[in-house]
């Protein structure tokens, strides 16, 4: 079956002995190039036509004519082959069979297989010149398709220790950059950690039970506990104190959950505050790093363990923060407290209301009222502590242990595991391990790096060839 490809050509090879009109070559040539921009008419046999006839009709272009001229030619017989008479001497009797033909000796310099031959290098040396354009693009194409998929499969990955540091390196800023930008604002993150500062903090502390702790009945019971068998003078110090520190002991579980909070939004995806955390989030958005699983589970177990030593610390300061509190009161906040009693003008009221109702009530207020007022320094001294120590150190030394084994087993036998301090450790033995990838990937990887090889080695083919015309 003939092509219908427009690069082909087309060669109808008809016997000058039968009829052109219906010859089968002609019939097939019409149907795939009726425009016959690619169809060669080629007449064999001519030294077979009876005596007294010839082709000039057909070869002239008379009878049937072709946008390409006719080619007549002799081919060897039958005989000949049997003989084993070679091309060499089949080309030198058709050039004599042309030459001296009475009929076709004014076409001599245009019949014959060389003849033919040489019209068809013509041909395609016009075709391709009209073609290099097109073909030009479309190499290109291809080239910038293959460095595309390259580039979103990955380069091959050096063989050398040193190279291979460096990749890991540049893989680990990779993640770290983009972890940075989720808590700095350049991509989501960062405001849900000012959410749990400017919203989730201050409605827990407003949430406390302090109406309840604070109440008439549990005032009076502390008082009377803390007087123990010889009630108060003239103020109920240690009665003061047990429920200032009572109070203030409630601030640990806002401290705490701010602390918690903070650490599910940086890193914890199981945790039901936070489906997934800007650390876990900041490693799948890493192009770089999708083709190195090992490498990513490895920055995951680093990361987790790092920030799970800034949570802790985090914590400890933070319920450091109310401990201060608890350790040492505001002096000033209590001076005032029987100036404005004396201010009433009539102390003895006062004094003999000391056991009353009256008594305990103001007794709660005040505790009340300093209580409010260590709530508003928490407030804004939490939020510090947590940014201070689980942000920031985030921030400036997340992968300071990864770095720091990564950089000991440069200098490690292969197989080794280097320890830090009974924490998390690297468990890959060499480089390598870590830079592992998917078998398929790494064949798609040479296929698309051969392709690549032979375009541009085309491209450059055909950039050295100077056309002539």
């Amino acid at each position: 079956m003939l092509d219908a490809d427009p690069n082909c050509i087309i060669l109808a090879i008809s016997p000058a002995n039968q009829d052109i009109a219906t010859s089968d070559a002609m019939k097939l040539s019409r149907e795939v190039d009726p425009t016959g921009e690619r169809t060669f008419g080629v007449l064999t046999k001519l030294d077979l036509m009876d005596k007294g006839t010839n082709a000039l009709d057909v070869l002239e272009g008379r009878s049937y004519r072709l946008l390409h001229p006719w080619v007549g030619i002799v081919n060897r017989s039958q005989a000949d082959i049997n003989k084993n008479v070679d091309m060499i001497a089949a080309r030198r009797r058709e050039r004599e069979f042309f030459a001296t033909s009475p009929d076709y000796g004014h076409l001599s310099s245009k019949m014959g297989s060389e003849y033919l031959a040489k019209l068809l290098s013509k041909h395609l040396e016009a075709v391709i010149r009209a073609r290099i354009p097109s073909i030009t693009s479309l190499i290109n194409k291809s080239i910038d398709e293959l460095e595309g998929e390259l580039d979103h499969l990955g380069r091959p990955i050096a063989i050398d220790a040193g190279a291979q540091l460096y990749t890991i390196l540049e893989l680990c800023r990779a993640f770290d950059r983009i972890f940075k930008e989720h808590l700095e604002g350049g991509r989501p993150g960062g405001d849900r950690i000012y959410g749990v500062f400017d919203n989730q903090l201050p409605s827990a502390l407003r949430k406390l039970p302090f109406d309840r702790h604070l109440s008439l009945q549990n005032v009076r019971k502390v008082i009377s506990e803390a007087d123990g068998y010889q009630p108060h003078l003239i103020a109920p110090e240690q009665g003061y104190r047990r429920l200032i520190d009572s109070s203030l002991n409630y601030f640990r579980g806002p401290a705490e959950a701010s602390v918690d909070a903070v650490s599910a939004l940086v890193f914890y995806p199981t945790c039901a505050l936070c489906s997934e955390g800007a650390c876990e989030k900041s490693i799948g958005e890493t192009k770089e790093l999708r083709r190195f699983p090992t490498l990513q589970a490895e920055l995951a177990a680093a990361s987790n363990e790092a920030l799970e030593r800034f949570r802790e610390e985090s914590k400890k300061t933070t319920l450091r923060l109310v401990e201060m509190e608890s350790s040492y009161l505001t002096v000033d906040f209590f001076r005032k407290l029987p100036q404005e009693v004396e201010k009433g003008g009539n102390p003895s009221a006062s004094a003999a209301d000391r056991y009353g109702e009256g008594h305990f009530r103001r007794i709660g207020s005040n505790v009340s009222q300093y209580v409010a007022m260590v709530s508003e320094t928490l407030k804004n001294s939490i939020p510090k502590a947590v940014v201070h120590c689980q942000v920031r150190e985030a921030k400036r030394s997340l992968l300071d242990h990864f770095y720091t084994q990564v950089g000991k087993k440069e200098g490690s036998p292969v197989g080794s595991v280097v320890p830090i301090n009974g924490t998390w450790s690297l468990r890959a033995s060499s480089f390598s391990q870590l830079l592992d990838e998917d078998p398929a990937l790494m064949e798609r990887r040479q296929q698309c790096a051969k392709r690549l090889e032979l375009y541009k080695s085309a491209r450059d083919e055909i950039d050295s060839v100077s056309w002539s015309r």
